[in-house]
């Protein structure tokens, strides 16, 4: 029948994870015996690709063949990666290699085929992104079970254990993004409360303000500029990254560069990164903040705090939560762990309601929107637009709401419906999903109701129905066109595609 995994497909590491018969989640080896696989693609020929450690220790020397922090494209259709053997990629197949990557990799340490999976995203991504996270599934030739919010999951590895019930927070900074989450645990039931987040802030903003710093004094010394060209840029970010992770543990470092003329010096103490990056870490705190706000609590109503991501192991994460909160982080989920493990769990449960519904399952997973879901529509000055948030941000998912909206004129034989994502009441701050024109039938009288359903599924993705009231008559459940993403023939050609690369 073969497993379900849970896959933690991370901007700067991914991980794989099987719940074993006696029901504990465990971390996969990957072929080079590590847990963590590094999300890295590297090019090496038409037809050959290198996916993890070996491309990343690569990245410095090959920078035109490689590609790094991937999971911050998805859903761009803007973007792609052009190698220098002619190949150009977006983030679905790239992310695509590297899914299967993993799943080839748990496939060899279970002695079993592994197609079933359940992908872990950003609880603050919104439709684009997570589509794009599914089709890259796909592509990987993969069956994705489900999409499940990253701090849920790490809310599921942590309440797996013997643990009392309670209210829990997790923060989760990694590699390229940010979530926070409050949650309830109980004996049968997760339930998520409020979320919120950045999407685009993680530890590889940390850093690139690292990299600036050094850069600048290695030009201070009359040392060459590191961000010239990609080589240099590539030892400056691997260096830096060192120094990051030896900050963690010790109060100064040193990194050393060399060219022709010599070699240049920079130390950098500990105190020295935490002001360079002083503001990035505010806007976390911000962020913890604001979901407390959501969650009507303050930290007298969390019972546990729970950090996750690699990015948590800066010590000046812990000290400000911390100081904050007045509470100690609870340690007993590893933080570059809690995501897959939970992602395992869920995998389990899924595999089970598939081919065992008559089993009972254990517990329910109750997750909420991360984004307000709604519609562009025009006050009645029939000038102004605005925009209607039908589904609001932080409902139980899954869900389904309306709004009834009237026509403007006489016999109006369209309308144009543009859906949105976000929480503003101004259009110029959301996201359009769809602007798509809708015909309606004819002799509507001015001020008929349309009633416009909308709904999210369990893995957050969006759902259209327009309902015209004065015939009733649905026009249709919309096929969402989602132009950030790929349609499926382009799903299915990559999928096609990437079976006959060679991927190690």
């Amino acid at each position: 029948m073969g497993h379900a995994i849970g896959i933690d497909l991370g901007t700067t590491f991914s991980a794989a994870a099987v719940v074993r018969p006696g029901g504990r989640p465990e971390l996969l080896w990957n072929r080079e015996g590590d847990h963590l696989t590094p999300s890295v693609v590297l090019f090496q020929d038409a037809g050959q690709v290198l996916v993890g450690k070996t491309a990343k220790n690569a990245a410095k020397d090959l920078p035109d063949d490689c590609v790094q922090f991937v999971k911050r494209q998805m859903g761009n259709p803007d973007w792609s990666f052009a190698d220098s053997h002619g190949g150009v990629h977006g983030a679905e197949e790239l992310s695509g290699l590297i899914l299967r990557r993993l799943a080839e990799d748990a496939a060899e340490a279970l002695g079993d085929e592994v197609r079933d999976v359940v992908i872990t995203v950003p609880a603050y991504f919104d439709d684009a992104r997570r589509t794009a996270t599914r089709q890259a599934g796909e592509i990987a030739g993969l069956n994705v079970l489900r999409l499940i919010n990253e701090p849920t999951a790490a809310g599921i590895a942590f309440g797996s254990g013997d643990m009392p019930a309670g209210t829990l927070l997790v923060y989760d900074l990694g590699g390229g993004t940010f979530d926070v989450t409050v949650m309830r645990i109980g004996a049968d039931e997760l339930e998520v409360i409020a979320t919120t987040g950045d999407r685009n802030l993680g530890g590889f903003d940390f850093d690139n303000r690292l990299m600036e710093h050094v850069a600048g004094k290695v030009r201070a010394q009359g040392g060459p500029d590191l961000s010239d060209d990609g080589r240099l840029q590539g030892e400056l970010r691997e260096k830096c990254e060192q120094a990051k992770h030896a900050l963690t543990r010790t109060a100064q470092t040193r990194l050393f560069f060399s060219d022709a003329r010599g070699t240049y010096t920079v130390t950098v103490t500990r105190d020295e990164f935490e002001r360079l990056t002083e503001d990035l870490l505010t806007r976390t705190a911000d962020a913890v903040d604001e979901v407390l706000e959501e969650a009507r609590l303050s930290w007298t109503g969390i019972d546990r705090l729970l950090l996750v991501g690699g990015s948590t192991k800066m010590p000046m994460v812990r000290e400000m939560i911390e100081r904050v909160s007045g509470k100690v982080p609870d340690t007993s989920v590893n933080p570059d762990e809690a995501i897959a493990l939970g992602a395992a769990i869920v995998a389990e449960y899924e595999l089970a309601r598939r081919d065992r519904p008559e089993v009972a399952v254990p517990y329910t997973i109750q997750d909420v929107t991360s984004q307000g879901l709604g519609v562009i529509a025009v006050e009645d000055d029939l000038v102004t637009d605005y925009n209607q948030i039908i589904i609001a941000k932080n409902t139980r998912i899954p869900c389904q709401e309306f709004q009834v909206f009237e026509t403007v004129a006489h016999h109006q034989r369209r309308l144009d419906l543009q859906v949105t994502e976000g929480d503003d009441d101004d259009p110029e701050y959301v996201t359009k999903l769809v602007e798509r024109p809708i015909r309606l039938p004819g002799g509507l009288p001015k001020g008929a109701p349309i009633k416009v359903v909308m709904s999210y599924d369990i893995d957050g993705v969006v759902h259209v129905e327009l309902i015209d009231l004065t015939n009733d008559r649905s026009l249709g459940e919309l096929e969402l066109e989602r132009p950030r993403n790929l349609d499926a023939g382009q799903v299915t050609g990559l999928s096609t595609a990437i079976k006959t690369v060679d991927v190690q």
